[in-house]
């Protein structure tokens, strides 16, 4: 996960790997840790550093003051790369392809955390050979360092050059991106469900006038005029019938 080192310069640090050697002594087993590092403000520039110690915070903390001092920056073009390249380092080689905006970074977790500190957000890589992550680093930072602007192409050929293909390609995938509008946002839905069980008091389970029963179902509730069934009314005992009288 990233870290802020500072955040007037908005440059953040990654640690890419903690390496661990021993050494056996007179004593016992001597303990060594490496640390390797990599900054960057993710607008295009970057730096890694690689430090050792006998403990990992302060390995870290090394590491990261010599990724600072060694920042350097490469061009862009938009959230991807101007061209092609393919970097090597010792017996790593990594390619790194342009790709169209929404297509992210298709990469392994060494190049990724390069990449995204940098600032790429649309790219495609093949590393092969040495999966060294010092090395994979560095022939990431070899090809990041190959590349060129189209205007410093075309200074470099004494031609006038209007687009290139990477250009035209980006234009082509910013029309498939979704716009942000700047607007205020619509609010959330609220969700009301099992709100209503609470509310009215005694009106709950086993309360007066209410429960999973109906209207005078619940615990000792008394029973309401609706739910109580009328008396059937009886004749009177007392009442003479007419035919005692004829």
């Amino acid at each position: 996960m990233a870290e802020m080192l500072d955040e007037s310069k908005s440059i953040e640090s990654h640690t890419v790997g903690i390496f661990r050697t021993a050494a056996t002594v007179k004593g016992g087993r001597r303990f060594n840790f490496g640390a390797l590092v990599v900054c960057g403000d993710r607008k295009g520039k970057i730096g890694y550093g690689y430090a050792k110690s006998p403990e990992v915070p302060t390995a870290i903390e090394k590491a990261e003051k010599h990724a600072r001092l060694n920042m350097v920056s490469f061009p862009m073009t938009g959230t991807t790369l101007p061209h092609e390249t393919v970097g090597k380092a010792c017996a790593s080689r990594v390619i790194l392809v342009p790709a169209s905006p929404g297509t992210g970074v298709v990469a392994g977790g060494t190049i990724r955390a390069v990449l995204e500190m940098a600032g790429i957000t649309d790219c495609l890589t093949k590393s092969t050979g040495s999966n060294s992550k010092i090395n994979v680093v560095r022939a990431v930072f070899d090809g990041l360092s190959q590349l060129r602007t189209r205007e410093d192409i075309a200074e470099l050929r004494g031609v006038e050059i209007e687009t290139s293909d990477i250009e035209e390609r980006v234009k082509r995938g910013q029309r498939f991106m979704p716009v942000q509008s700047e607007g205020e946002k619509m609010a959330a839905p609220v969700n009301t469900i099992g709100q209503d069980r609470g509310r009215g008091g005694r009106g709950g389970r086993g309360g007066r006038g209410g429960g999973r029963g109906g209207p005078g179902a619940g615990r000792g509730g008394a029973p309401t005029e609706e739910a109580a069934p009328a008396a059937p009314t009886a004749p009177a005992a007392d009442a003479p019938s007419s035919e005692s009288d004829s």
